[in-house]
């Protein structure tokens, strides 16, 4: 049940956007920017980064958004749950992913901790700076909007859990500023 008495049970995101519209558009336009715009990270690994985030933080909203648009991009969702619940290692992440997963992870937890060796390991793994950077983007996004959604009590919805392969192809092919405009959020 969403938190705030002008919302209703079953209402989403695009309901919470719709009653508070304040900063969603440049919220979207920040989401393509570091979500679609070219990176060393492909999409697909910062939409994985933003469900892994949103899981340890265990925002079900997000989790389950970010889940499905892991799997349009190829990462199964069972995949996904075995990495936030089981960790990187166990999940069986590819090694060169393993480090940046551990470093979003730290961020994620305990930023104040970081230490330079876990840099030197996303380095020593073949990533460049601007991926760390990006990846981090990714991760501080997500505590964002994690907190926007679980202050609002907003609930996932259920498509998240079985999304069908139109949906997926939705999902792959669109921006969050394409989304905004088809939930009538920005013009």
């Amino acid at each position: 049940m969403p938190h705030y008495p002008s919302l209703q049970e079953g209402d989403y995101l695009e309901a919470l956007f719709k009653r508070f519209p304040r900063g969603v558009a440049p919220l979207l336009a920040l989401h393509d920017d570091i979500m679609r715009a070219p990176s060393d990270l492909s999409i697909g690994e910062r939409e994985l980064i933003s469900a892994y985030v949103s899981g340890l933080n265990a925002c079900r909203f997000c989790f389950g958004a970010h889940k499905a648009m892991a799997q349009a991009f190829g990462y199964e969702q069972a995949f996904v749950e075995s990495l936030v619940h089981d960790g990187p290692a166990a999940a069986g992440i590819d090694a060169k992913l393993r480090p940046l997963l551990d470093y979003v992870r730290q961020v994620t937890e305990e930023p104040a901790k970081i230490r330079p060796s876990q840099a030197e390991a996303v380095y020593a793994a073949g990533w460049s700076e601007d991926a760390l950077y990006d990846a981090v983007q990714v991760a501080s996004l997500y505590a964002f909007m994690n907190r926007i959604l679980d202050g609002a009590g907003i609930e996932p919805k259920a498509l998240f859990a079985d999304p069908s392969k139109e949906e997926l192809e939705s999902r792959r092919n669109s921006s969050y500023t394409g989304w905004g405009q088809k939930a009538g959020l920005i013009p």
